[in-house]
């Protein structure tokens, strides 16, 4: 595999009622970044990480996760290179218990039953529910089903983890145990938000669509940190940037990675 694990190149995609989603979008990211794609309700943003994984396909330009071609014949490589948790966890979760649901990807592929037991309880274990394995995954809360789509995408032993809005209606307890959760994997993530403060904690590097084009792909705090180009594409810093609201005070950011 090449070093650029994911190259996008002049990506356009126009859905069949004429809606221009994608505008020529380029960008290559390379193994073990952590990437952020953020932009306002319209951007392109889920259309793009369709098309990364092959759900749909470009009008004009390509993706390729290494040297292997997104198309058709090739799904079956890339599903098991990609592996993507959608913002509605009940997408994923359709199996009796979630022992079956995590198992449904690996057994598809006609591995051994002990090899999906291996693949199904590390991944378990690995995001925290071992202990939820028989449970019916509609007896779950929103957190620990966040958790088991995870799973049963970590199942599959993917290089690469795309996460649609991964925070969406999450409490402020299950939301922190999933940050905690996506910093310590090594998988290559591409994360599509809203949730700017997470992005600050978990992405080195973030890409802003507006209209369906790149309009910045730089380091997370220096796209932050330019409020002309955030009021542009209809967005605001992260929370923990903004001033205080009662004093005005200055918040010091600590930041996790280094800008260079």
């Amino acid at each position: 595999m090449s070093h650029n694990i994911i190259e996008v190149k002049n990506l356009n995609y126009k859905y069949p009622d004429g809606n221009s989603a994608l505008n020529g979008v380029t960008f290559k990211i390379n193994h073990g970044e952590s990437v952020g794609i953020i932009g306002a309700n319209g951007a392109g943003k889920s259309t793009l990480l369709m098309n990364i994984i092959g759900i749909l396909f470009p009008n004009k330009g390509e993706v390729r996760i290494g040297d292997i071609l997104v198309e058709k014949k090739t799904l079956s490589v890339i599903r098991k290179k990609v592996g993507i948790v959608f913002q509605n966890s009940d997408d994923q979760l359709f199996m009796t218990t979630v022992y079956d649901d995590v198992a449904f990807g690996p057994r598809n592929y006609k591995l051994s039953e002990e090899e999906v037991k291996n693949r199904v309880m590390t991944s378990l274990e690995t995001v925290g529910i071992s202990h939820l394995k028989d449970r019916p995954p509609y007896k779950l809360s929103g957190g620990e089903k966040r958790a088991a789509a995870i799973a049963t995408v970590l199942a599959m032993n993917p290089d690469i983890l795309v996460m649609d809005e991964p925070t969406t209606a999450l409490d402020p307890k299950s939301r922190r145990r999933l940050i905690n959760l996506l910093r310590s994997l090594p998988h290559t993530k591409i994360i599509t938000t809203h949730d700017l403060d997470m992005v600050l904690e978990l992405c080195n590097r973030v890409i802003v669509l507006n209209e369906g084009q790149i309009v910045e792909d730089s380091s997370t705090l220096s796209i932050f940190e330019n409020d002309e180009l955030m009021k542009n594409c209809g967005l605001e810093r992260p929370l923990s940037m903004q001033n205080c609201p009662i004093c005005g005070t200055k918040k010091q950011i600590k930041y996790r990675y280094n800008i260079g």
